[in-house]
């Protein structure tokens, strides 16, 4: 491990601390904004056969609406890169905290809209089409939240923290996901099938939206990223279009974030979003007990964030990411061939693939890193929308076409995505030094190399 009196930038390192109550604040009010906000876009997906019912035909084969109510799923991450772009772009332009605080108000405001909103009964093809405009605008406001996060929290950590910090982060965006599945079996429980239906579905939209305006309040409390304080101070803020720096001088970076989102988006949605309609329209599993079992699982994700996190600190990244998607690669298998089961193996081989799933975390540690400091946010924001808008947009689609033919299509989708991230762990940028301060290390050069 060698060291440099300063970075690529030209500035001088941070020297090596500990976590302090400022970087303790700074992840707990960043993760819980990420929490809120995760919520409010992944909470459509638990109410989705609901939703089918409400906001399309009656007369509709069930199948055909299913992927019409995906379709305005994958709407939201189709949208993910044009607010990513423009978000990304003014945050390498006029700050971090400005877009990070931005990015959550334009996701709580259409949550609570999509509260609110009439059904295919009441005023009928609008409604859809309404769902569809609340859904791009959600999708416009994550493609810049998730970047900017991980942005703000990786240049606020210290050097030798990094990968818990940005683990961290990661596991409370999760449990946005982790909220959402808790409140849809609140809802499901408390509630019977028919008051779903016909108002209960609502609670958690309006929730969300609502307490999304809080976090709003919340972000005001937190301070701009020292990296980008330095650049400000130095002039050293991007002067050209950031974008164009990106496409000219670091498409290998580009693209080997664009191929570890692809990985990500698949464990996500396949695992974690998509499943437990799986779970009750393929195996006829009672649909509390399906999501209790997501909750578990999505509750094990979290915990896997924080420990491949820690991890990445202590023994690098690559063999975090070795272990991490080669476990993931034999626990798919495990999970999907023994459903429907019981409902102790259901929870068991459930719970067990979401902790593997948790190897998501290596995907900002790494991506982060990938680019400099003036460049960063639209680097990673750039790779990680464009790729998560094909990938993770059309995915639920395929895999509700490919299920007409092979019940153990998620199963195959996520074995040969794990496989490519296992691949992606001897690419060079997978070990890249950290992110000290302003710059990051070359891309043969060194600062500290995991």
């Amino acid at each position: 491990m060698t060291s440099h009196a300063t970075t690529p930038d030209g500035t001088t390192p941070a020297p090596a601390r500990a976590l302090d109550a400022r970087d303790y604040k700074t992840l707990a009010l960043s993760a819980l904004g990420g929490t809120l906000e995760f919520y409010d876009f992944v909470i459509y997906v638990f109410f989705a056969t609901v939703l089918g019912a409400l906001f399309f035909p009656a007369d509709m084969p069930d199948w055909l609406r299913q992927l019409q109510t995906f379709g305005i799923f994958a709407a939201g991450y189709l949208a993910r890169p044009v607010g990513g772009i423009v978000i990304a772009h003014f945050g390498d332009l006029l700050g971090r905290k400005r877009m990070f605080t931005l990015s959550i108000f334009l996701m709580a405001a259409p949550t609570l809209v999509i509260g609110l909103l009439p059904t295919y009964a009441s005023i009928g093809v609008a409604a859809p089409l309404l769902l569809l405009a609340m859904r791009v605008l959600q999708g416009a406001a994550i493609g810049g939240e998730m970047p900017g996060a991980w942005v703000f929290v990786g240049e606020h950590v210290p050097a030798q923290r990094y990968g818990f910090g940005v683990g961290t982060l990661t596991s409370g965006i999760t449990g946005g996901i982790l909220l959402g599945s808790l409140v849809a079996v609140a809802i499901n429980r408390h509630y019977a099938p028919e008051q779903v239906s016909d108002f209960a579905w609502r609670i958690p939209f309006i929730l969300g939206g609502v307490f999304g305006l809080v976090s709003v309040y919340l972000r005001r409390f937190l301070h701009e990223t020292p990296v980008f304080r330095e650049l400000a101070d130095r002039r050293s803020v991007a002067r050209e279009l950031p974008l164009r720096t990106v496409l000219r001088e670091h498409r290998g970076a580009s693209v080997f974030v664009a191929l570890q989102t692809w990985v990500l988006s698949a464990v996500i949605v396949v695992i974690v979003l998509y499943t437990p309609t799986y779970l009750q329209k393929v195996h006829h599993i009672p649909a509390a007990l399906a999501l209790e079992a997501n909750a578990l699982a999505t509750l094990t994700l979290t915990i896997g964030c924080v420990i491949a996190g820690g991890a990445s600190d202590r023994i690098g990244t690559r063999a975090v990411m070795l272990v991490g998607w080669g476990g993931l690669f034999v626990t798919a298998y495990l999970f999907y061939a023994g459903l429907p089961g019981t409902p102790a193996t259901l929870f068991w081989h459930y719970g067990l693939t979401g902790l593997f799933v948790g190897t998501i975390a290596t995907v900002p540690i790494a991506g982060v890193r990938a680019f400099p400091a003036p460049v960063r946010f639209t680097g990673l924001s750039f790779a990680y929308n464009m790729s998560y808008a094909v990938f993770g947009g059309l995915t639920p689609v395929v895999l509700t076409l490919w299920l007409q033919h092979d019940s153990m299509a998620p199963a195959h989708y996520v074995a040969v995505l794990a496989a490519l991230g296992f691949v992606l762990a001897f690419f060079p940028l997978a070990a890249r030094g950290h992110p000290m301060r302003a710059g990051v290390a070359p891309a043969g050069g060194a600062t500290m190399s995991r």
